[in-house]
């Protein structure tokens, strides 16, 4: 980590203070990849940056824990600015059709709307975050860009759906967020980033990045899964959970549960029985509760997405999120 790519110091700036929840000295830090070999992976999973992810995504799951997206919650004007600069990036993607190619899978103008979004990332940032927050942009927009796919390859994977969740989590690092928004953060900015994530999929026919195929749960989502199976913890409506499968079912509870909106979207893009292409989700239909597959899930995620260096070697550490290793107390 070069820690001379200072973005800013609390003691120097024309800007004002460093955010309150920081300390006065915090320097801001362009993020840089850290895992660059196996043996780095032992490194991971000690860092700060590994604890505080983790604890960020168990804490937004029990906030939601039985609630549907339409439930009354507390909709902060940080909230509120969030979704206005989400809604700017999905459409963006209407002024970057596809264009006539050759091959089937990814389309080339993707590369043009990812370039167009990076290029006005900071202003959008200006304009969401209040101006005493100014000095993280440099570091957290970093998380945001990555967040959309890949436009050398074209594809979009579980790493990229972290970067997005690790944009959040910096956004509560530096005050933007406050615990009180952590149901909206959920059914607000993370249900319409997975939404802007399957337009475009959709629309540029991306690749799957580091698929397990018929193995893993989904070809391009992990954390909606997470989340949406403590949505239907306790939740009569689709007990017991092989009740999932059921296309009324999905068709009346898809806009009220992430996990059924998943599961629409699987068997929208995918042919074939359920059980051959998805085959990690037919047998977690068999589960007897909500609360055990949601359990499962999150030990899943930390094995198969948290653990595999494949994704982790592009994960990006800074000041907020930093691969220093966590402070043991004693």
């Amino acid at each position: 980590m070069n820690a001379e790519k200072v973005m800013g110091d609390g003691a120097q700036n024309d800007v004002g203070p460093v955010p309150a929840s920081l300390p006065l000295n915090h320097r801001f830090i362009t993020p840089e990849k850290a895992v660059k070999t196996i043996s780095d992976m032992a490194i991971w999973e000690k860092s700060e940056a590994y604890m505080e992810y983790t604890g960020f995504i168990v804490t937004l799951n029990e906030a939601i824990k039985g609630k549907p997206l339409s439930v009354d919650c507390k909709v902060s004007e940080n909230v509120m600015k969030i979704m206005d600069m989400l809604e700017k990036i999905n459409k963006l993607i209407d002024e970057f059709p596809p264009i006539e190619q050759p091959q089937r899978f990814g389309n080339a103008a993707f590369k043009d709307w990812l370039t167009k979004v990076k290029s006005i990332t900071t202003v959008m940032l200006q304009e969401t975050l209040d101006l005493k927050l100014h000095l993280a942009i440099p570091e957290i927009k970093i998380y945001l860009e990555e967040s959309f796919g890949n436009a050398t390859r074209i594809d979009y994977g579980t790493g990229h759906e972290m970067s997005f969740v690790m944009f959040l989590c910096c956004l509560y690092k530096i005050g933007a967020l406050q615990a009180e928004d952590n149901v909206a953060t959920v059914f607000m900015i993370f249900n319409k980033y997975i939404n802007i994530a399957r337009t475009l999929q959709k629309t540029y026919r991306m690749e799957p990045a580091g698929s397990h195929g018929v193995w893993s749960l989904d070809d391009y989502q992990f954390i909606p899964f997470i989340w949406g199976s403590s949505q239907l913890i306790d939740q009569p409506k689709i007990y017991p959970p092989a009740k999932f499968l059921e296309d009324d079912i999905i068709d009346k509870y898809a806009d009220e549960y992430m996990f059924l909106s998943c599961i629409k979207y699987i068997k929208e893009v995918k042919t074939g029985p359920f059980a051959e292409h998805s085959n990690q989700l037919w047998s977690i239909s068999a589960v007897g509760s909500w609360q055990k597959i949601n359990q499962g899930l999150i030990k899943m995620y930390k094995k198969e997405v948290l653990n595999k260096f494949p994704v982790i070697q592009h994960v990006l550490f800074g000041s907020l999120l930093p691969i220093r290793r966590f402070p043991i107390t004693h």
